[in-house]
């Protein structure tokens, strides 16, 4: 990787140092294109503009300069941060953090520190591993010791301990799942979403709450136009939109004002494309973000773009700035009383000021209150939809007064700034994705909250998410507004959503957030990555299943710490591709959809293959315990017990894997751990417990952090020996687990018992009714068998005596061993057959 540079200024020169050699207190020049080295205190600037949107997520070029009024850091209009790009002008600063101690070093360390907890399928395989491996040993220590007490033969009796050890354990199990979870996660590269952690194709299915970024991620972090004013007319920028409101009308290329707008929108701008040999749409555009959006709108309507900066030259230009707040351009456009045309846009009350006429139906009228009134209808009806408004004015230059050939100046001013005549406003919005709307219904049709949190301004993020139908009911102010009601007397029950300002959540109690979390509908606004980060551990705290989607160095802290954490491929950072499990490689916000079905139809199978799994073990663990208590000879080995394990049943589990949908309705039903008031109620008493026997503080046992109490052995010891550990274990559990216990009753006691008959019988059949290679039957009972076994003599092993049956025939040396062989591969094959039934 190559060093980041950075321009100082040190013994009263220039120099060009690595970024990595800055100190406290260096005076450093940015310029445009160049990225801030370091956090620095701006002293002065010329037209400054820096893109914070991997930082806020903004998606506008954020002006800075000398002075500030804001009290938020992230806000303020003096500082820069480091790695954050400067996009237009230039500026001095005095460093103030650099390294670890920047904005960007503090999230990046906010990402180490943070640890993912174990997803919820990892828990409950954990738990059931457990608890069988305690059966497990348990099992073969007792029986050891009543195998060593009935024979008194140590070899015989460890042996058979290994044989109950090997049966109980299910052997396939880690590989089954491992392979399942690796099928589905190459299913869902072909969606378009990468798997980087295989737990995460199962817990994406499993999340209630999915807290997303806006900018990058639900809308497409790219300025486009979409009202204009001109005329006293509004106009849609869709030229092919249908179900407009009222007020609006479908854009009209011949309208009044339009053609002006758009020559305006090309030619008083410094956006500009990287390449003219490609079509349009396959350009890239470089400039300001807003520039842009109208450039390339202009770009799509004027069929000349390209020739228009040649065939309407531009004489005199002055750039965008703090102080005017508008970008002026004259050109070399002729007219009917001149050849030079002044164009300008800007902020529309700057713009209106000094505008004295109006342009309708291609005419410049004298401007009246009543059309003053309409522009200020027009501009808040833009502005309240959360879009950016610019406003567009031109002066026809009369030759008389301005030569073709004449020298504009800056000082002493010679051009015209007051007396232009108004064109019409523009808006442009940050637009939703394709797809974005659809998916936020059908999550909510599965039961999955969804919540905003950005970095961008709270009415912004409410346009935004009204547009997305993230937001359907009112908030309070909205309620208060819409009723005449002060909004002291609403009460929260009257309230299902709600808009939260970042300088709020470090004031907010355990109440608040109790009462943000009750709401279907949630925005966070003006947020910092350690806001984001808190916000997903208090989500946790409740139970909650948090997925977080994001793509900016700002996410990363709150991807490292959700549940799972969701990155965009295309407009990622390389920090929020590292710190996430899951990545969308289209960056289309719809494909989480595809991946929660996939997620919850690989649970159900999940359950199935474990079902199946365990079913082999009451076959394989029976025989090795009628081997010592009746007894018998063994009708299983426990070679052959992990060929079944580890061979012929780990191909019949992998068709789980393929196993379709058993209904329509998988994305119709609640997740499968819903969070509801009685399991918050429910989690926080257990904490508190687990609190009181770790010895630590109950009143902290709920504090924002997701991590249960971690206890010492000891105390794990200490709690098998109390009532409430083993109450808490036969509880109920809230939701559908992987492993349940009506899985397990129909794997050991209804399927494990049918197929231990079956082989029983067919080890019992052939001792009885199978045949030597000359044809002579065996003819063994199960009592010949259990009095061959009770015998001091090896009956079942070479060298053996003759043993003489009921019946009166005779086993001559070796003849019972061939028996035994035989109907262990009997025994044997029935489970194995069982295994592809």
């Amino acid at each position: 990787m190559i060093p980041s540079k950075s321009q100082v200024i040190r013994d009263g020169k220039l120099k060009n140092l690595p970024a990595a050699e800055l100190v406290l207190g260096d005076i450093v020049f940015v310029r445009m294109g160049d990225k801030v080295p370091a956090d620095i205190f701006i002293i002065a600037a010329t037209d400054f503009k820096v893109d914070n949107s991997s930082l806020t997520g903004e998606a506008e070029p954020q002006e800075r300069g000398p002075h500030n009024s804001m009290q938020n850091q992230l806000e303020a209009t003096n500082l820069a941060f480091n790695s954050t790009l400067a996009v237009n002008g230039e500026a001095y600063g005095i460093v103030i953090r650099c390294g670890d101690n920047t904005v960007l070093g503090q999230i990046a360390g906010l990402t180490q520190s943070e640890h993912k907890s174990k997803s919820p399928m990892t828990t409950e395989i954990n738990n059931f591993v457990a608890t069988i491996g305690t059966v497990a040993i348990l099992s073969a220590i007792i029986f050891f010791i009543i195998a060593q007490v009935n024979t008194g033969k140590i070899s015989f009796a460890l042996n058979f301990a290994i044989g109950v050890l090997v049966a109980w354990v299910p052997e396939g199990l880690p590989a089954t799942v491992t392979m399942l979870l690796t099928i589905a996660a190459k299913r869902m590269a072909a969606e378009k979403v990468l798997v980087k952690d295989l737990r995460g194709v199962e817990t994406l299915g499993a999340i209630t709450l999915l807290a997303t970024d806006k900018t990058g991620t639900l809308t497409r972090n790219q300025m486009t136009a979409t009202n204009f004013w001109c005329g006293l007319k509004l106009y849609s920028a869709n030229s092919s939109a249908t179900n407009l409101p009222p007020d609006e009308k479908t854009f009209d290329h011949n309208g009044s004002g339009i053609q002006e707008i758009l020559h305006i929108s090309a030619m008083c701008s410094r956006a500009r494309f990287d390449r003219t040999d490609v079509p349009i749409d396959q350009r890239t555009i470089t400039g300001d973000a807003t520039e842009s959006g109208l450039f390339r709108f202009a770009a799509q309507k004027l069929n000349d773009i390209d020739q228009l900066q040649d065939k309407y030259p531009k004489v005199f230009e002055i750039p965008f700035n703090s102080e005017n707040k508008w970008h002026m351009a004259i050109h070399k456009r002729p007219h009917a009383t001149g050849k030079l045309t002044l164009f300008m846009k800007g902020a529309p009350e700057r713009i209106l000021r000094i505008c004295s006429t109006i342009l309708k139906d291609g005419e410049a009228i004298t401007m009246e209150k009543d059309h003053q009134d309409e522009f200020t209808r027009s501009y808040e009806y833009m502005a309240g939809k959360g879009h950016r408004v610019l406003a567009f004015a031109m002066l026809n230059l009369p030759e008389s007064e301005y030569l073709e050939n004449i020298e504009f100046k800056k000082e002493p001013k010679n051009y015209p700034s007051t007396g232009l005549c108004f064109v019409g406003l523009a808006s442009l919005e940050d637009p939703p994705k394709h797809g974005v709307r659809e998916a936020i219904g059908r999550c909510r049709e599965a039961g999955i909250k969804i919540m905003m949190v950005t970095g961008d301004h709270p009415l912004t993020a409410e346009a935004i998410g009204r547009k997305i139908n993230l937001m359907l009911a009112d908030t309070k102010e909205l309620h208060a507004k819409k009723t005449g009601r002060a909004i002291e007397s609403i009460a929260e029950s009257e309230i299902h959503a709600i808009v939260i300002h970042g300088e709020r959540i470090d004031e907010l109690t355990d109440v608040d957030w109790d009462n943000i979390f009750s709401k279907d509908e949630i925005i966070f606004a003006r947020t910092s990555p350690k806001h984001k980060l808190q916000i997903v551990k208090r989500a946790q705290s409740l139970g909650h299943i948090v997925g977080v989607t994001g793509d900016g160095v700002n996410d990363s802290p709150a991807l490292k710490k959700a549940d799972l954490g969701i990155s965009m491929n295309i407009s990622g950072s390389d920090v929020s591709k590292e710190a996430a499990s899951m990545i969308l490689l289209d960056d289309n916000f719809a494909s989480t959809v595809k991946g929660v079905k996939e997620g919850r139809l690989i649970f159900v199978n999940l359950k199935k293959c474990i079902q199946y799994t365990v079913t082999h073990t009451i076959p394989e663990v029976i025989p090795f315990i009628l081997w010592v208590v009746v007894p018998i000879p063994s009708m299983i080995g426990s070679l052959q017990v992990l060929v079944v394990d580890l061979g012929f049943e780990l191909f019949a589990s992998l068709s789980y894997a393929w196993e379709p949908a058993e209904s329509d309705y998988l994305m119709k039903l609640p997740p499968r751990i819903p969070v509801s008031p009685e399991s918050i109620a429910k989690l926080r008493k257990r904490r508190i417990e687990d609190a009181e026997d770790a010895g630590g503080n109950a009143n902290d046992a709920n504090g924002n952090d997701g991590h249960p109490v971690e206890l010492t052995l000891s105390q794990k010891l200490k709690m098998l020996t109390s009532m409430r550990y083993w109450k808490r274990k036969f509880e109920n559990p809230d939701g559908e687990i992987m492993v349940d216990s009506n899985g397990l009753s129909w794997a050991y006691l209804e399927v494990g018992f049918i197929e231990f008959i079956g082989s029983a019988t067919a080890f019992f059949v052939v001792m009885y009714k199978g045949k030597y290679p000359d044809g002579t039957v065996f003819g063994l009972s199960p009592w010949d068998i259990r009095g061959m076994q009770q015998s001091p003599n090896s009956y079942f092993s070479s060298g053996a005596p003759t043993y003489t049956t009921l019946t009166g025939s005779n086993l001559l040396n070796g003849s019972a061993m061939f028996q035994l062989i035989c109907m262990q591969m009997q025994d044997y094959c029935s489970i194995w057959k069982v295994c592809f039934e």
